[in-house]
């Protein structure tokens, strides 16, 4: 967490809270460097919409004993990444401990995507809904550039509102906005030096089966 403390969590909605700055600046940097062992381990791949097979804007990878795959087939958890058939490496022990700190939920993530963000790349409004879990929340971290995120209510035609994610901030979406409508409109190139060249990675943990 920050180096100067965590702040007091934001709640912009019931069951989505905001937690500004929990990363300082060198657990950034730690973070960003467990991330690049990860990505030599766990190449990042170019997901495709199922049946449609139109490619994602963003390219992805995962670690933990579970990752997030999105193929013509479908969406899907499976343990081995889908290109080197490897199994995936393990979660880094910050981001376990994040989890600890702020999921209010007892059994530790199963997977943690990996989307990396550049050019023009955004995420439409999705809800995260391939888990068999949904008394755990999902745990979001930023690094590197900032983004306009996007959240609304439990239907897609719901009123939606944004708010700009920073470097380190981690979100939290459980209880009541567990499956709420969310997304990416723009990230804001430049607006950190964090990553050398550019862009957003977004760190997203979570529980996919039942305790």
């Amino acid at each position: 967490m920050s180096l100067l403390g965590p702040l007091p969590g934001e709640e912009l909605q019931p069951g989505l809270i905001l937690q500004r700055g929990w990363f300082g600046r060198p657990a950034q940097e730690a973070l960003v460097a467990n991330l690049r062992d990860i990505i030599r381990a766990a190449p990042l791949f170019a997901p495709v919409m199922p049946r449609t097979g139109t490619p994602f804007s963003v390219r992805m990878t995962n670690c933990g004993p579970l990752g997030w795959v999105s193929d013509v087939r479908g969406y899907r958890y499976q343990p081995q990444h889908p290109e080197t058939g490897a199994p995936w490496p393990a979660i880094p022990p910050v981001l376990l401990e994040t989890w600890r700190e702020l999921a209010g939920y007892a059994r530790l993530p199963e997977a943690c995507l990996v989307n990396w963000y550049e050019g023009k790349a955004k995420m439409g409004l999705h809800q995260d809904r391939d888990e068999d879990e949904f008394a755990a929340p999902v745990l979001s971290v930023s690094l590197g550039d900032a983004c306009l995120f996007r959240y609304g209510g439990l239907k897609r035609k719901d009123p939606t509102r944004s708010v700009r994610l920073e470097s380190g901030d981690v979100l939290l979406i459980g209880g009541a906005s567990r499956l709420c409508f969310h997304g990416v409109d723009r990230v804001e190139a430049a607006s950190s030096d964090l990553l050398p060249r550019g862009g957003r990675i977004n760190l997203t943990m979570r529980r996919v089966t039942p305790g």
